[in-house]
């Protein structure tokens, strides 16, 4: 069996995945991105290569669409701007619910909903360039919400807790006050979530078979809290009738695991599709990612022993031409 590297710098705190993928295959109709390179939308039940209109006509019928993103990848934010837009002219109501906002902070975002202020002025009010530093590179998808008069849902817990599960040694260590901002009933018996991000987290330099607990149930707590977060606005009365579009890292709803597993256990009548959008080269690691990281090897052995497949819907885009894609080993 090939084995498929995956270089994946997944921050320790933050639970964002990154990863290459082989080259793939593009068909004669693959679209022309700005750069030159093609890219293709394929259905990952049925195999085969379809439209974006295709796409976009079926994620129109559903209540959840999760948009898995690798985050510093630009490209991503402009195809999750342009499902935004798009679904919001076909006039099913809509919010965009996003990872990359914390729960606390929903005060000035609604502020920024009403008109109030604007995206300049949100950034300084919850010290966004602080808290995610590629901020900025979300503002189209903002700005194209409020001009749809779609609301924008912080989903996230306050990083500074999720950073003390995995300090403290794990959930049932925390402090009771830094317990108290996360879900009571965080699920933590999912023994396939937990393998897979068992595989992904041994890419950090510290990790080991001790430390890999807090980790991942850092992870899952950030998992409960951003479902807990979307479930609560669904039910509530400005929830009511809204489909959310959610924009989230892709290691949060891969396989349908993480995130999108607990928001279908909370709301099981909701139905809900998953969007991967490939890295295909862009993904660039920080100097100081690269020195707390080290390669990993994840076998499809591995991979295949999950059940189904890791999205709906994959956007692949070309490799760079000047780049060249992982060996096998």
């Amino acid at each position: 069996m090939r084995k498929r590297t995956l270089a994946v710098c997944l921050s320790l705190f933050f639970g964002c995945f990154l990863g290459l993928l082989t080259t793939p295959v593009f068909s004669e109709a693959a679209d022309e991105g700005q750069d030159g390179r093609s890219s293709i939308w394929i259905d990952l039940f049925r195999g085969e290569p379809l439209s974006y209109e295709a796409v976009l006509d079926d994620l129109a019928g559903v209540d959840v669409v999760y948009l898995g993103e690798y985050h510093n990848v630009r490209r991503h934010h402009e195809i999750q701007r342009r499902i935004v837009a798009d679904l919001a002219r076909r006039g099913r109501p809509l919010v965009v619910a996003m990872e990359q906002l914390e729960s606390f902070q929903q005060p000035d975002i609604d502020r920024y909903n009403r008109g109030e202020i604007d995206f300049d002025q949100l950034a300084e009010a919850i010290e966004w360039g602080r808290r995610w530093g590629n901020y900025k590179q979300y503002r189209p998808i903002v700005e194209a919400a409020r001009k749809a008069n779609v609301p924008i849902l912080a989903l996230n817990a306050r990083s500074e807790t999720i950073r003390h599960v995995a300090r403290s040694g794990g959930l049932d260590r925390m402090d009771a006050k830094a317990r108290s901002e996360l879900p009571t009933d965080i699920w933590l018996d999912d023994p396939a979530y937990r393998k897979r991000l068992s595989l992904q987290m041994m890419v950090h330099a510290v990790a080991n078979p001790e430390t890999l607990r807090p980790m991942i149930e850092a992870q899952i707590a950030r998992d409960a809290a951003m479902a807990s977060a979307l479930c609560s606005y669904l039910k509530s009365e400005a929830g009511r009738g809204r489909a959310a579009i959610v924009l989230c890292g892709a290691g949060h709803v891969s396989f349908g695991q993480g995130t999108a597993e607990r928001v279908r256990r909370r709301l099981p009548e909701l139905k809900e599709r998953i969007v991967r959008l490939s890295a295909s080269s862009d993904v660039k690691l920080s100097p100081r990612s690269r020195a707390v990281a080290r390669p990993i090897t994840i076998t499809h052995e591995q991979l295949r022993k999950i059940d189904r497949p890791i999205a709906d819907y994959l956007y692949v885009t070309s490799l760079k031409t000047t780049s060249k894609p992982p060996s096998p080993e």
